[in-house]
């Protein structure tokens, strides 16, 4: 492993106050710690954040708010995320394991970066690692890739199955800087790769994530999130769905859609969502909105298959939440 620097930091101030934007900051290292490992990441520095009090879920009129720090098992077992929130709840427990689920944060799921064999081994060709090396896996072994998203430069998908939830029930992010503060819509957080891969959100240079928020929307405790894998735990999404349904009557009123497993970042689908407004709860406007979801996609020889998987699963998800 690549020699580094650490500093653990007792407050907020502090971590920004030293040299924040030359170091890369740390909480469970579920992920950053496995990338130093296998060489993939070289931080010069490392602050860790764990002692700041930023693990709190909270309540509010306007909804929930969620520290940066807050585990993701005790999100999943949160009340107010069970109840209110079930798809969310449903996602983070169908990702990694329980000793995985008890170490990482919400912040850290965030910055969740890709599982694509040729980022993490650090193969010659790979624009995230060395832009402008180009992408190996558009060519090559791209089963598990993305078919929402990509670019030319790269077709690496995104990982987690908290943000998919989150991008559906339209969370807002705070982050934190030496310059002030910041509220950012979570589907403005993730970037698509275009000609820079190797940027992948608009997080700055020394800026923390410090919260997340959820609004408070009622018809999001009518959700599912549905994930298909390769085998039944411990294992990444080939697609997911989070959805939510306000049904008044035997119409749906609104809804909303996100795909995982399928895009370069979580993915939102406004089209699947118009096709469900004003249609009755049941499989032709299901099947519709699927097709419509999965429209614009841009398949490579190997996951070709990733397009009727995703529309079943999200059919099978809007089944669920239709049938609360």
């Amino acid at each position: 492993m690549h020699p580094f620097g650490y500093l653990r930091a007792d407050s907020l101030e502090a971590a920004l106050g030293a040299d924040a934007e030359r170091a890369v900051f740390i909480a469970g290292g579920t992920c950053l710690v496995d990338l130093m490992r296998l060489g993939v990441m070289k931080p010069e520095r490392l602050i860790d954040l764990n002692r700041l009090s930023l693990d709190r879920v909270v309540e509010t009129e306007q909804g929930v708010s969620i520290g940066a720090l807050v585990r993701n098992s005790a999100l999943a077992e949160h009340t107010a995320i069970r109840t209110r929130y079930r798809a969310l709840s449903e996602a983070l427990l169908s990702g990694a394991s329980p000793q995985l689920r008890n170490r990482a944060t919400v912040g850290g799921n965030l910055m969740q970066r890709t599982r694509c064999a040729y980022f993490r081994n650090s193969f010659p060709r790979c624009n995230k690692l060395v832009p402008g090396s180009g992408c190996a896996a558009f060519d090559g072994e791209n089963r598990e890739h993305a078919i929402l998203g990509g670019s030319e430069h790269c077709i690496a998908v995104h990982p987690s199955d908290m943000c998919v939830a989150m991008v559906a029930f339209e969370a807002q992010i705070r982050l934190r800087s030496k310059q002030g503060e910041r509220v950012v819509p979570i589907g403005e957080f993730h970037l698509l790769p275009g000609r820079r891969p190797d940027v992948e959100t608009v997080l700055a240079p020394g800026e923390i994530i410090t919260e997340v928020m959820l609004p408070a929307v009622p018809f999001f405790a009518r959700s599912r999130y549905v994930k298909a894998r390769d085998r039944a735990s411990y294992e990444f999404a080939l697609a997911s769905a989070a959805v939510a349904l306000d049904v008044v009557g035997g119409t749906i009123r609104a809804a909303r859609v996100a795909l995982g497993g399928v895009g370069t970042k979580p993915w939102r689908s406004r089209e699947a969502e118009q096709i469900l407004m004003g249609r009755a709860p049941n499989g032709p406007a299901f099947e519709e909105a699927a097709r419509a979801a999965l429209a614009q996609v841009a398949p490579r020889p190997h996951n070709a298959f990733k397009v009727v998987l995703a529309q079943k699963t999200l059919v099978r998800a809007l089944e669920q939440a239709a049938n609360a």
